[in-house]
This record gives C-alpha cells, sequence and structure tokens, in this order.
C-alpha cells in the first residue's frame, strides 16, 4: 500500500456561501478523493446560511484516510469584502493610476476584525492587519479616506 492511501489530504476551495453543490468545483475535487459531495454540500450550506447569499467563502477541508473529512471556513477574500464595502463590482484595471471607489478607515477596521476571525490571523495585531487591508485597497483601485 503506498503512502498516499494513507495519508490524509487537504483541498482547499473557494464556494458561494449557502450554495455549495455536487456539481463542479465541489463535485469533482470531493469526488477524486472518495469523499460523498452531498454530505459536505449539506454540512457546508448549514453552516454558512448566516452569510449573505452567493458571498465567495474560502474552505480547507481535511480528507482522512478512512474518507472522512473536517473543514473549516474562512472569512471572504479582502478584495471582497473592499469591493462591497465600496460598492463597486470590480476592482481598478490600473490601479494607483485610477480609482474605482472609496473607503473609510471605519470600513478598513470592520474588515480587519473580520479577517482577524480566522484562525490564521488570531495572533496578528489588529493594527498590522489593518495596514495589510489598506494595501490590498490600493492594490484593487479603492481610496481610503481617513
Amino acid at each position: 500500500m503506498s503512502n498516499l492511501k494513507t495519508a490524509a489530504s487537504i483541498l482547499k476551495l473557494i464556494v458561494p456561501a449557502g450554495k455549495a453543490t455536487p456539481s463542479p468545483p465541489v463535485g469533482p475535487a470531493l469526488g477524486q478523493r472518495g469523499v460523498k459531495s452531498m454530505d459536505f454540500c449539506k454540512q457546508f450550506n448549514d453552516r454558512t446560511k448566516h452569510l449573505a447569499p452567493s458571498t465567495p467563502t474560502p474552505v480547507v477541508i481535511n480528507i482522512k484516510p478512512d474518507r472522512t473529512f473536517t473543514f473549516a471556513i474562512k472569512s471572504p477574500p479582502t478584495s471582497f469584502l473592499l469591493k462591497r464595502a465600496a460598492g463597486v463590482e470590480k476592482g481598478a484595471t490600473n490601479p494607483g493610476q485610477e480609482s474605482v471607489g472609496t473607503i473609510s478607515l471605519k470600513h478598513v477596521y470592520e474588515i480587519a476584525k473580520i479577517k482577524k476571525g480566522d484562525e490564521s490571523m488570531a495572533p496578528i495585531d489588529l493594527l498590522k492587519i489593518c495596514k495589510s487591508v489598506i494595501g490590498q485597497a490600493r492594490s484593487v483601485g479603492i481610496k481610503v479616506q481617513p
């Protein structure tokens, strides 16, 4: 028996909140690892029903050798939160030279609080997360007003 069969596998996907279905990308990604995609979809949709429908939600699925799984839901991507706060559909084609919208520092703080909820961000100081959010806003073409 090879090590591939005994090792746990980690799968990272971005799935719309409350709208996981066995169709691509979820179904094939889980199916080739021997996991019933319907089981994942039901649990995922139940755990994301509090989020706005269709919010892109990163999920990390840990698939064990016996084909059982656990998963952790992360906060939506920073760029999605920034665009939603600014009320724009997409970012600038030439960030730095053009601006598609503006947000306030209050928006930056609220987004940083959402990101702080992720396990990986928990040990990071909120001020550093705010600076990261401001940098991401610049790269998307959104101005931050004091």
